[in-house]
């Protein structure tokens, strides 16, 4: 999602980049976004702003530390999801009560609140 919203990717839905346009929501990057990003990238996986820092400081973007809460909270999930980068997003927003905005369904499968990108 994060990449769609920095390339304007027409595939975004509506309510996502509205949400995300709509200055009374924070929005959060996790540090776990950034990580995969830049694993995928070096990778060849991956194409990415080389400026992804800038990008996110000029879209006023706000960081989401990872915690060790957060990192005790993916043990308590259920096997309905095997990546581990999606597994702590799951964990970050369900600890800190927070919506993900994405569009895989798994990640539905869990008590979290998810606005469908």
């Amino acid at each position: 999602m994060l990449l769609w919203v920095l390339t304007s990717n027409p595939t975004l839905s509506e309510a996502a980049r509205s949400a995300i346009a709509d200055g009374s929501n924070r929005i959060l990057v996790s540090a776990v976004s950034a990580w995969e990003i830049t694993i995928k990238t070096a990778l060849g996986k991956l194409k990415a702003p080389s400026d992804l820092a800038t990008q996110l400081r000029r879209h006023r973007f706000a960081a989401l530390d990872v915690t060790i809460a957060h990192a005790f909270a993916v043990g308590a999930l259920a096997d309905h999801h095997a990546d581990p980068f999606d597994r702590l997003l799951i964990a970050q927003a369900r600890t800190d009560r927070l919506t993900l905005i994405t569009r895989d369904p798994q990640i539905r499968r869990y008590d979290v609140t998810v606005l469908v990108a």
